[in-house]
């Protein structure tokens, strides 16, 4: 399950360092949140950093991208594997 920022974003910059998979960037009008690179902190941490971190709870559960655990862990590693440098 990808997540999403909705409207009710502030722009108050604290998600995106938060992300271990920069999957948050500026958008538009607010931050918004790639699905590709989302994993909800899979592999990371036990709950999503950046719904930690919003100070108006606007970070939800995007229910066009749902994912199992299982499908994140995997995204995770596929991700993971892909920014390792060159040997």
């Amino acid at each position: 399950m990808a997540l999403m920022i909705t409207d009710e974003c502030i722009n108050c910059d604290v998600c995106e360092p938060s992300c271990p998979n920069e999957a948050i960037s500026m958008g538009e009008q607010y931050y918004v949140i790639n699905p590709e690179k989302c994993t909800e902190c899979v592999g990371h941490f036990e709950t999503p950093q950046c719904s930690l971190v919003c100070p108006v709870a606007c970070i939800l559960v995007n229910p066009d991208h749902i994912e199992s655990k299982t499908t994140l862990l995997d995204k995770y590693r596929r991700l993971a594997s892909s920014s390792l440098p060159p040997t």
